[in-house]
């Protein structure tokens, strides 16, 4: 337990996991959504607190590992015209495409800027009118509104040099595909506490009621995760099937109205592919056809098309829950953070990444 032992509230957490102990009389399988929360449950060795039959399962929560190979080459494409100055979130810059990342074609002269809301990237397009500024757009609906509200104010103040590129995911469908799959195990699911203090806690009912799965809201702290954890077993231990809200701190039933209203103004809802995954029906956002023009695959004229993963990574399988990372051969030494296959290993969120460094085992 000396992961846990650093934790300030160990007492609480062990007298939680004591309750799940108590609560579970058969075997039960959990995904945490999140990669925050997959971290946490690494970091603090949360699997490690639990009876041996609650196995917990990573899901594909993690934007940047999702963001399809298509969009990064898009972006790299982009960062080497001369003409633009792409600006992301720093998370983004080593992530691999299929033959580079942001990172290295920025040390070989692209005008890549590291950003902290896409409202500086406005403020960059401002500053530069001359450029034209895109500013990947990537992210589940905690970064949606944001973005949302970027391109909105682009409209109002006529920033014709600013476009997005988008590649925004929600987690519903994603949840849905896991569940509809031959192989799915899955028979609870902790949901992301900061995805519903935007779209809400209630958006998950009509899931837990079509596939009879407990799903419970939860923070990122042990504290968090154990209790939605011990709601899960005892809803699984009782045959029921709803949503808990355990993040009520945060979140509510209707999420916040106002980020919900400008995210609803300018994206709509359509498929999206996941890497290392696929296409999922209605899973990502896309710009509504009066913001079209502030789309940069539109502006650019990009195809957007599908790029093949590497056939050694087997991130996806990672993503969906069907094996954990230390199942794939590559794990720890042809895929490392400073030289990774594919973007769980280098994402802060990946669950790759997690097991990396929090790792129990010698590599």
């Amino acid at each position: 337990m000396k992961y846990l032992d650093e934790y300030r509230d160990c007492e609480t957490a062990k007298k939680i996991a004591a309750k799940i102990a108590e609560s579970a009389t058969q075997p039960w399988t959990i995904m945490e959504i999140c990669g925050g929360q997959t971290h946490a449950i690494m970091r603090y060795g949360i699997q490690d607190l639990l009876p041996d039959g609650i196995e917990l399962l990573h899901g594909p929560g993690c934007p940047v590992c999702v963001t399809p190979l298509g969009k990064i080459d898009a972006a790299i494409a982009l960062a080497r015209r001369p003409d633009v100055i792409l600006c992301s979130f720093g998370d983004m810059l080593r992530v691999p495409g299929s033959a580079t990342d942001l990172l290295t074609v920025r040390a070989q002269g692209a005008d890549v800027r590291i950003v902290y809301s896409p409202l500086d990237a406005l403020t960059v397009a401002a500053e530069n009118p001359d450029r034209q500024i895109v500013f990947f757009a990537i992210g589940f609906e905690t970064t949606a509104p944001p973005n949302a509200m970027a391109i909105f104010q682009a409209a109002r103040q006529n920033l014709t040099n600013y476009s997005a590129l988008v590649s925004q995911v929600l987690v519903p469908p994603a949840i849905e595909a896991i569940l509809s799959h031959d192989e799915a195990r899955v028979q609870a699911f902790l949901a992301a506490g900061h995805v519903c203090t935007i779209t809400g806690s209630a958006e998950y009912l009509p899931i837990a009621a079509r596939y009879h799965v407990p799903i419970a809201v939860t923070g990122f702290e042990p504290l968090d995760i154990l209790d939605g954890i011990l709601e899960c077993v005892r809803q699984l231990e009782a045959g029921e099937a709803t949503v808990r809200n355990c993040y009520a701190r945060s979140a509510r039933d209707d999420g916040n109205p106002t980020a919900r209203s400008i995210l609803e103004t300018v994206f709509e809802p359509a498929a999206q592919t996941w890497r290392g995954i696929g296409e999922i029906p209605q899973s990502g956002l896309v710009l509504r056809a009066e913001y079209a023009q502030f789309d940069a695959e539109q502006r650019f004229g990009l195809n957007g098309g599908t790029v093949p993963e590497p056939a050694e990574c087997i991130a996806g399988e990672v993503l969906q829950g069907r094996c954990k990372p230390t199942a794939c051969t590559a794990f720890g030494t042809r895929c490392t953070p400073d030289s990774p296959l594919g973007a769980p290993m280098v994402s802060d969120e990946g669950a790759c990444a997690a097991y990396y460094r929090f790792r129990r085992v010698a590599l």
